[in-house]
């Protein structure tokens, strides 16, 4: 694959879009977690449980495929183990994520009866610890931020303690039950980030949460309104109150009629926020303006398009992206990139914004 000679690296350009000014052209910025280690050799469960294996994808893919270099950790918090559930890991090519296998909620008086973890043992913050300290002691010029605070959105977070399905009913039929499990989760993840801080301090540190379970498929903007939005609040609040200066946000799904309510949420000076291909760019710009817009090629293409159809695709976004108005821009996929996505339609990728997406 040839490469466009550039003036900036990914990191560059990452770092002037956050001093809010203009790059030489669009960053390449994927969530990838499973295509890395894939791509090394390793299986998709690596991405997940071996932080070597992991850092060491993510060093190659960036490099192979002119992406932003970013240690983001794979092992996440699901809030199911960390209150006492269990998951299992991918593995198999037909098993891409990892999946609850028992939550540590069934029953109303189980929501009342949970007790804060310690946010230093809890569930897999052990493992994400050990890859963050590892991450420190990378120095690599090229690595955006040395460290990743993964959050999680707290909506989401108690879907993986309670089930979505028994969080939908209690809605209707018990909101206390889903308040305390929103009261817990909030206070989980500024203890969380609490702890980070206290380790890591806040330079070369970015905070991220993704809210796929707030997605308008699952829940109504009242609901939204009610039981996710006083708390993300809450805990963005706490978040830039600590000193952290950016907050990375993934708006997942369909979110269209939410967005009058995401807008309210603060993001940082600037924060990034990544939108799922539902949401039009246009859409998103004019709801966030003064943010770093990033998205937001439907990742279903990646995965079965042709390399051909998967360009096409980019450059429709990269002109969108390139269209919008006070706002920044960084290209990816509109959620994970597929770990079993094509190596010719992710070279198809990068050829088109390399084609696409140089400023005048």
């Amino acid at each position: 694959m040839v490469i466009k000679k550039t003036k900036m690296t990914n990191k560059q350009r990452v770092q002037a879009l956050m001093n809010r000014e203009e790059p030489d052209r669009v960053p390449i910025w994927p969530l990838a977690l499973g295509f890395n280690t894939i791509y090394v050799g390793k299986s998709i469960a690596d991405a997940y449980l071996n932080p070597s294996a992991h850092a060491e994808g993510l060093r190659k893919t960036s490099a192979d495929f002119d992406w932003v270099f970013y240690l983001q950790g794979a092992n996440f918090s699901t809030l199911a183990t960390e209150f006492g559930g269990e998951i299992k890991f991918p593995d198999s090519d037909y098993s891409q994520a990892p999946m609850i296998t028992r939550f540590p909620v069934e029953t109303v008086d189980d929501v009342f009866n949970l007790k804060m973890p310690d946010v230093k043992t809890a569930g897999t913050v052990l493992k994400r610890m050990e890859f963050c300290k590892m991450t420190v002691q990378e120095q690599n010029d090229n690595c955006l931020f040395d460290v990743m605070l993964w959050q999680g959105g707290p909506f989401t977070g108690i879907g993986n303690m309670a089930s979505v399905e028994k969080v939908s009913k209690w809605m209707l039929k018990k909101p206390e039950a889903v308040h305390r499990l929103m009261r817990l989760a909030t206070d989980y993840y500024i203890e969380l980030a609490k702890y980070w801080k206290d380790v890591f301090g806040i330079e070369g540190v970015l905070p991220y949460y993704a809210e796929p379970t707030t997605a308008n498929q699952i829940i109504s903007p009242r609901q939204f309104e009610e039981f996710a939005l006083p708390y993300l609040k809450e805990m963005t609040d706490n978040l830039l109150a600590l000193g952290f200066k950016h907050i990375y946000a993934h708006v997942c799904g369909e979110q269209n009629a939410n967005l009058k309510f995401w807008q309210e949420i603060p993001y940082g000076d600037p924060g990034i926020v990544s939108i799922g291909h539902e949401v039009e760019l246009e859409t998103a710009a004019e709801y966030f303006p003064g943010q770093i817009i990033m998205g937001n090629l439907e990742p279903s293409i990646i995965q079965t398009g042709t390399p051909e159809k998967v360009y096409q695709a980019t450059v429709e976004v990269i002109k969108k992206g390139k269209a919008m108005k006070g706002v920044g821009f960084i290209f990816s996929p509109g959620c994970e990139l597929p770990p079993m996505s094509s190596i010719e339609n992710v070279k198809a990728m990068t050829r088109a914004v390399n084609d696409y997406g140089w400023y005048e």
